[in-house]
């Protein structure tokens, strides 16, 4: 085989050939996700704090 002809028929078969997949996953995406999610549920506690505490009264009330 001419030396120009493997370098291209190398080249082809790097570009062309599936790649093994990384396991790992994509963690800055998760990172990103979870930070959003923790930020949201710490939100939205200190609005509906006040309702949540006096739902939880009067059930603990209706116990009694």
């Amino acid at each position: 085989m001419y030396p120009l002809t493997r370098l291209l028929t190398h080249c082809l078969l790097l570009v062309t050939t599936p790649r093994r997949r990384d396991e790992r996953g994509d963690v800055p995406g998760w990172v990103l996700v979870t930070v959003m999610t923790a930020g949201l549920v710490g939100a939205l506690y200190s609005l509906a704090k006040p309702q949540l505490s006096d739902i939880l009264t009067s059930a603990l009330n209706s116990v009694h």
